[in-house]
């Protein structure tokens, strides 16, 4: 494959993605598990997404560190090592020739054979892909604040499942959508069975009460916007604090804001109905999104994908 090439000139096969599987690369259109894997069958699946923009991996050593964690936490084991995890999502970006993309990591647990149903005797693989980068919410969406609703779902439980183990059990999550939808909100914020927050469907959530941002400790994937956002706070001298954060706080905060790999930070301009900051997000957490924004594109943390790569 040459070198270089713009991605308006790639084959629309490798221009709309490209995937890695089980020591293969391919089109993300060739992209394909077994309908047996225990991955499909269970939602036994552990995996991490780091975003590339501007063709700059930002925070690639963070995620594939995580990663690491979540496959120990959960007893996977694959052939790859982290150095050769960083090259493989390299080759996708080069093989897509995409600017601005998710890439994913994802370890599966494979299958035994025939008639033995133990995890242990599993062969785990890893699956990994480069797709367009999209973000939790449209534009517009961003400028007039995410509308929010507190779920009756209560997340999963850590003892149960580990959340700061990035995985696919997804099913409290996904039914907390459909309830948001039902009424009339952009997304869910889950809480725990004392009735603290936890976070959202691939966002960590965070409040401003007085001038003090706060963050739920417990129950929820640390992620790695998360730590972008509480690094800023430290720059800004903005007072932070890790703690249980109760519905009551969350619901009477100044302002609320998420944080994703899925577009940064985002902030909110309604809880259940209520309306914040003149329906629009706050100016704390305005300031942490535009200071977020500024530092990525001056390259913090940022790794360039090597394009060279064949």
């Amino acid at each position: 494959m040459s070198k270089n090439v713009d991605q308006e000139t790639r084959t629309p096969n490798w221009s709309a993605g490209a995937g890695y599987i089980d020591g293969k690369f391919m089109p993300i259109a060739e992209a394909k598990i077994p309908v047996t894997d225990w991955a499909y069958r269970r939602s036994d699946v552990v995996y991490d997404v780091v975003s590339v923009w501007d063709g700059v991996f930002f925070r690639l050593d963070d995620h594939i560190a995580r990663f690491r964690r979540s496959m120990n936490r959960y007893k996977f084991n694959i052939k790859e090592t982290d150095e050769e995890i960083r090259t493989i999502l390299h080759k996708l970006m080069a093989l897509s020739g995409l600017r601005n993309a998710y890439v994913a990591m994802d370890c599966l647990r494979g299958q035994a054979a025939p008639g033995v149903r133990s995890p242990v005797k599993a062969r785990n693989y890893l699956s990994c892909h480069a797709v367009p980068f999209s973000t939790l919410v449209p534009q517009d969406k961003i400028e007039r604040g995410i509308h929010m609703m507190v779920s009756s779902i209560p997340r999963i439980p850590h003892a149960c499942v580990d959340a700061t183990a990035k995985n696919f059990h997804w099913g409290d999550l996904n039914l907390s959508m459909f309830e948001a939808d039902e009424k009339g909100a952009d997304y869910p914020v889950l809480l725990d069975l004392e009735g603290n927050v936890t976070e959202g469907p691939g966002f960590n959530v965070f409040t401003v009460t007085n001038g003090v941002v706060a963050t739920p400790d417990y129950n929820m994937l640390e992620g790695v916007s998360r730590a972008s956002a509480m690094d800023i706070c430290a720059e800004l001298n903005i007072p932070f604090e890790v703690r249980k954060v109760s519905v009551a706080e969350l619901r009477d905060a100044d302002e609320i804001f998420v944080s994703s790999t899925a577009g940064g930070v985002i902030g909110v301009s309604r809880i259940d109905g209520r309306i914040l900051n003149n329906d629009r997000p706050g100016p704390i957490s305005e300031k942490i999104r535009e200071t977020y924004w500024q530092k990525r594109l001056a390259g913090w943390h940022g790794e360039p994908v090597n394009y060279e790569l064949e």
